[in-house]
């Protein structure tokens, strides 16, 4: 089987047989946001939505983690780590651009050492997506390698076709829930319609980002003057960098009050200034342009010489909820324009 179709009308059935096995995570509504969490309900999910503000990527890489917790005596020290959910995790109605953004979150957590906190998650989570009919308008997948339905990082894809959708299988675990369930291939009706579907979204795709050259061109312009420019009226927030789906720098914590004590992971940014302060009191990015600098060569040069894969996935949260309308399209095509960077 390589391909299956499921009717609108029995989403939320479906959602109600995962949840005897998984702990179900969805896009709800709270306060006039969608969101995504925890489910007991299939009928809870929302599937009219363009995408989330934040993305799903707290469930694998929390914002706020307890990696232990330690108890001391005169003799002995515990320490306490904590345990996995009993039940292994799946995320419905992720963006194909999230679940894109797992596949760097994969390499960084478990390259040269591994983080066994992400990968054990990882490891107990399905990632089940739906492609997007309607992509929103800072919207740039395309562009950095990626589509409104692309399977990449999804166990399985659902692509939305009137009344129903066809389901496309990712990988071999996708594969073996809908086995499991009982869904049949899907017909070569299902499979032509599905096709339109996909062309009208891609073409729909606004204008993107320029990347042949854009690494070298990063590199040897580090220390042009157009820097200075491009940050002029960015107020270092940070908020572009948690609303990331790829952003993952984080920070540890020890809280301890007499014998006991714990560990804790926040995430942070290197948007802010004490991000790389040093306790000499030097800090080799100062200012706001070093450390927007910093955030643009990260994805589009760090990353692709540590992990063979571009830092962003072109969701565009950065650029709608940006406060000042800072547009990294804008940024990275001016780099890109550049005609001698020495």
């Amino acid at each position: 089987m390589k391909t299956a179709t499921i009717k609108k009308k029995d989403i939320a059935r479906f959602l109600n047989t995962l949840l005897t096995e998984y702990e179900v995570f969805a896009p709800v509504e709270r306060d006039e946001l969608v969101v995504f969490e925890a489910i007991g309900a299939g009928s809870e999910a929302t599937l009219d939505y363009q995408n989330t503000t934040m993305p799903p990527k707290g469930i694998l890489f929390p914002q706020t983690e307890r990696l232990f917790s330690y108890r001391s005596t005169k003799d002995t020290a515990d320490i306490a780590v904590p345990s996995f959910g009993e039940k292994p995790q799946l995320i419905f109605g992720i963006r194909p651009c999230d679940a894109q953004s797992f596949l760097l979150f994969d390499r960084v957590f478990n390259g040269e050492s591994t983080d066994p906190y992400y990968i054990n998650r990882r490891e107990a989570t399905l990632l089940v997506s739906i492609g997007c009919t309607d992509p929103p308008a800072p919207c740039f997948c395309t562009s950095v390698g990626g589509g409104p339905f692309s399977k990449e990082g999804s166990d399985l894809l659902l692509i939305e076709t009137g009344d129903q959708y066809l389901i496309q299988i990712g990988t071999d675990k996708g594969a073996q829930l809908l086995e499991e369930r009982g869904f049949k291939d899907a017909g070569k009706d299902a499979l032509t319609l599905a096709q339109k579907v996909i062309k009208t979204a891609e073409a729909s795709i606004g204008p993107g980002i320029e990347i042949d050259g854009l690494k070298e061109k990063l590199d040897r312009g580090f220390d042009h003057p157009i820097w200075q420019e491009l940050t002029e009226k960015c107020l270092g927030c940070g908020v572009c960098t948690y609303l990331c789906p790829t952003c993952h720098c984080f920070d540890m914590v020890d809280e301890a009050e007499g014998s006991t004590g714990e560990r804790i992971r926040i995430w942070d940014s290197c948007q802010f200034p004490l991000f790389t302060l040093q306790a000499s009191g030097v800090n080799p990015r100062p200012t706001v342009k070093e450390r927007f600098r910093q955030r643009i060569m990260h994805k589009f040069s760090y990353v692709i010489e540590s992990y063979n894969q571009i830092g962003c996935v072109g969701c565009g949260r950065c650029i709608t909820e940006c406060p000042v309308n800072l547009d990294i399209r804008q940024v990275v095509n001016s780099i890109s324009k550049l005609e001698a960077v020495r």
